[in-house]
């Protein structure tokens, strides 16, 4: 059987009775991290007194390597009491995880998954906002017409809509808001549950002011709902166009954020 189990996103307090149990009774573990797992164990052991009463082993099972595990593991693997415990937060969510399920799903084997610790939906009740709708898209793409397609649909799908965002990125995500979308109100939540925790409310101007360049942290950011709008438009669609190359260029930038004069000459060096 394979149970996957939700691990605190801060506070080690937050970690359900079920979750303890399911981790110190586990013959593997399959783990994004076998070093973080391994810390969670002792700080288990330490705090509450729950201890491993075997020998158990653990195997690293990240993004990265998690189709590889599967495409050379045997169904009968799951005979034993498998745990899976991604580094914080639920597993499956912008985390691996899915392709365990699906994979028992598809071999009839038994499966569990723990309810926990999530940093979604504890920054939505968090943000405020009355619509009770919501949109999670995870971490947007990082550059180029993937990116603003994408927060494009974050921004006008008609929902309260939540993303994750690294410290390095959180300045540019808020520039870009502050660009298309200067009045919509955003919720900003650092490090939850840990010590530090903090709670930022306003437009993206407002956040990037109050923050004042100092972005550490991971950070959930909660978007008010907009205008539903069409905003699928891509740069190939543009491309497909009967335009000009200096038009299309300029309604590139606009998706992509870069100078029509630096679209336009990108276009000629790649022969679109």
């Amino acid at each position: 059987m394979l149970t996957l189990v939700p691990t605190p996103i801060g506070n080690i307090a937050d970690i359900s009775l079920r979750a303890m149990d399911a981790l110190v009774t586990a013959d593997v573990l399959l783990c994004e991290d076998t070093r973080v797992t391994k810390k969670l164990l002792h700080l288990l052991k330490e705090r509450y007194g729950k201890e491993a009463g075997k020998e158990q082993s653990f195997i690293s099972v990240h993004s990265h390597s998690e189709h590889r595990f599967l495409e050379k593991t045997d169904p009968s693997f799951f005979e034993q009491n498998v745990v899976y415990a991604s580094d914080a937060g639920m597993p499956g969510v912008s985390d691996p995880g899915q392709m365990l399920v699906r994979y028992c799903i598809d071999h009839g084997i038994a499966y569990d998954v723990l309810p926990g610790a999530n940093a979604v939906l504890t920054a939505f009740a968090a943000s405020g906002f009355a619509e009770t709708q919501m949109l999670f898209f995870g971490f947007l793409p990082h550059k180029g017409s993937d990116r603003s397609g994408a927060l494009a649909r974050a921004l006008y799908n008609g929902y309260t809509t939540v993303l994750y965002e690294s410290p390095h990125r959180l300045e540019k995500l808020l520039n870009e808001i502050a660009d298309t979308e200067p009045s919509r109100r955003i919720f900003a939540a650092k490090e939850l549950t840990k010590m530090h925790q903090r709670y930022l409310h306003g437009t993206a101007a407002e956040l990037l002011e109050t923050l004042g360049g100092h972005y550490k942290g991971e950070w959930v950011v909660v978007i008010e709902a907009g205008e539903l709008r069409d905003a699928t438009f891509t740069e190939k669609e543009i491309l497909a166009l009967d335009l000009p190359k200096k038009a299309a260029a300029k309604l590139i930038a606009k998706l992509t954020g870069e100078t029509p004069k630096s679209c336009y000459q990108r276009l000629l060096d790649t022969g679109k």
